[in-house]
């Protein structure tokens, strides 16, 4: 996603219209001259007049102080008219960008790409916009019908040989915005060098250069045969055969929050063998105004709210949540007193890695050489119990993006499973990115599993506690906005760099790794590098108690994170609350080392 696009608004909350910059005016006004131009619409150019006649200056500058974005990720932000701002334009100039790429990295051969887009407002119309574009490129296109879900755009680009794709998606952020995901040949979106080379190319763009007219004949639609492809391959990924019973008995109730996966959640789960599965009446329909939520995201248990009512009323044994984009799973599951608790997105981690390498384990699937993926700001339990089980581990950066570089790099056929703290996992490599679908097939798999086996999906994570430590974790989100809450992000990272904590909790750094440099140094002094190939301003400290601190500024947003980890060992499940309270204690104490002025 763009870099600074989390920064849109920020303009208009730091300045007043009578003290505003007048350096920003100036350079608002002079970009929105240009949308005054012919290459421009008509009704796009009264608007951009109305805003430069305004005598209030702030609509402009926050339209037009700067340009939106593609970034490593493609754009994202807010919908309407201006350079900042998601809209035909700013659209059809990242499509051209990628369409030249494409075509001066695949010169002499068949080109397509996959388009699939969100419910969100103008999703569709952007959508048919990027397939003109490429179209009148060169290039075919494959364009689904209708909305669908992330992970099934990105099985579609590598099941058709695309040479890439794009999403129409700004995932869980406010109905306000939408955003454009581009993808490579691979269905994962794109990392370096076509990244910056790809940006590169977008920023040459000029919009009287734009073939807004496209080219029908190489536009092909999309639809049923495609899900149906995408469904059998999520079935695939089961472990347990499970009687017809047991698959019938459990109660399952699924919100799709008013996205993507409407109908593909319920109709995998019912490919599964499930038969209870029970909709949330009111947010089981698209919609892009998001009417019954204040945030559409799993990760918010408020957005739970309406799910729980059905679940006490049927009395579910699971209930699960996707993001609009399909891509994020939220599961919430009752604990031994029976009430319903959402796990966090490193616990579900936990549950699903424990869960396929058992299985897989009693099946003979375990070969050797097999390996996970997960990120830096994730759990190190997931490393342990990997481990301890003789898979490999490996540690990337944060997003997808990089935990498919990973399955590029080490080769798919013993990839079992990756995922990331934010409510994100991909239990199957034909996709490459989160899978919310899939993901939420096997979840309802481990829940029947558990229940066959006299017992509840909380109940397995507590096991996983016992037999490998007790771990929590916390993310505390620090926002400062406008130009001065920029600075002082920056600011609160090279303090950390120049005068970094020694200690936290009475527990010893016994080593700090810095991303940005690409190094690792512990106690004593001693630096090491570190294997990756690209840097991030990222910085970690691992205490003697094995507890972790990472810090990081986000890309899409004006805030730094600070995620918080603490290790308790327990010998059985009567020491868990006790763990969850030192736990509590420990991270209360590093927060207080690490962010004494928040």
């Amino acid at each position: 996603m763009s870099r600074n696009s989390g920064n849109l608004v920020y303009i208009c909350r730091c300045f007043k219209a009578n003290d505003m910059n007048n350096d920003l005016i100036s350079i608002a006004r002079n970009r929105a001259g240009g949308w005054l131009d012919e290459a421009y619409d008509e009704q796009t150019r009264q608007e951009v007049q109305q805003m430069l006649n305004d005598e209030d200056p702030t609509r402009l500058v926050d339209a037009f102080y700067k340009e939106l974005e593609f970034g490593t990720g493609g754009l994202r932000g807010i919908m309407g008219v201006g350079s900042n701002r998601v809209n035909v334009y700013t659209v059809g100039a990242a499509t051209l960008g990628f369409a030249r790429y494409i075509n001066s990295q695949f010169a002499g051969v068949r080109r397509s790409v996959c388009i699939g887009h969100d419910c969100r407002r103008d999703s569709r119309l952007f959508a048919e916009t990027a397939a003109n574009i490429f179209a009148a490129s060169g290039i075919e296109v494959y364009l689904f019908s209708s909305l669908r879900p992330t992970p099934e755009v990105s099985f579609a680009i590598r099941e058709l040989g695309c040479k890439g794709g794009v999403i129409i998606t700004a995932s869980h952020n406010p109905k306000e915005y939408n955003g454009y995901k581009a993808y490579w040949e691979d269905g994962a979106q794109l990392v370096p060098p076509h990244d910056e080379r790809v940006i590169n190319e977008v920023k040459r763009v000029k919009a009287s250069e734009i073939p807004f007219g496209g080219a029908p004949g190489r536009i092909y639609t999309l639809g049923g045969s495609m899900d149906r492809l995408y469904l059998e391959r999520v079935r695939e990924l089961r472990l347990t055969p499970l009687a017809p019973r047991a698959a019938r008995d459990l109660q399952i109730v699924f919100t799709p929050l008013h996205g993507t996966t409407f109908e593909m959640v319920p109709a995998s789960l019912r490919l599964w063998g499930f038969g209870g599965v029970h909709g949330v009446p009111g947010q089981d329909q698209p919609d892009g105004n998001f009417p019954t939520v204040a945030l559409a995201n799993p990760e918010d248990p408020a957005a739970f709210k309406m799910a729980l009512e059905v679940a006490r009323e049927v009395n579910a044994d699971l209930v699960m949540a996707c993001d609009p984009d399909g891509d994020r799973i939220g599961i919430s599951v009752k604990n031994g007193a029976g009430e319903w608790v959402l796990l966090d997105g490193n616990q579900a981690f936990l549950v699903f890695l424990e869960y396929i390498i058992r299985r897989r384990r009693e099946e003979g699937m375990l070969s050797g050489g097999e390996y996970v993926v997960k990120t830096i700001v994730t759990s190190e339990l997931v490393k342990v119990v990997a481990e301890r089980n003789g898979v490999a581990c490996h540690d990337v950066y944060t997003g997808f993006k990089w935990i498919a570089d990973a399955i590029r790099k080490l080769g798919a056929e013993k990839y079992i499973g990756g995922g990331e703290e934010s409510f994100g996992f991909m239990p199957g490599s034909f996709t490459r990115d989160k899978d919310g679908v899939a993901s939420a097939s096997m979840m309802a798999e481990i829940a029947a599993w558990c229940r066959v086996n006299g017992r509840g999906v909380y109940d397995f994570l507590e096991e996983i506690y016992v037999k490998y430590g007790f771990s929590r974790e916390r993310l505390v989100q620090v926002t400062r906005e406008g130009a001065d809450g920029a600075m002082e992000i920056n600011e609160m990272m090279e303090r950390l760099r120049r005068e970094p904590p020694r200690a936290a909790n009475d527990a010893e750094v016994v080593l700090r790794k810095d991303f940005l440099a690409l190094e690792a140094i512990d106690a004593a002094g001693k630096r090491s590098p570190i294997p990756l190939e690209t840097r991030s301003n990222v910085l970690q400290f691992f205490l003697s108690d094995g507890s972790k601190i990472s810090a990081r500024p986000s890309g899409t947003e004006p805030k730094i994170k600070f995620y918080f980890e603490t290790r308790v060992n327990v010998n059985n499940a009567t020491e868990l609350d006790a763990a969850k309270s030192t736990a509590d204690h420990h991270i209360d104490a590093m927060i207080a080392t690490f962010l004494p002025s928040r």
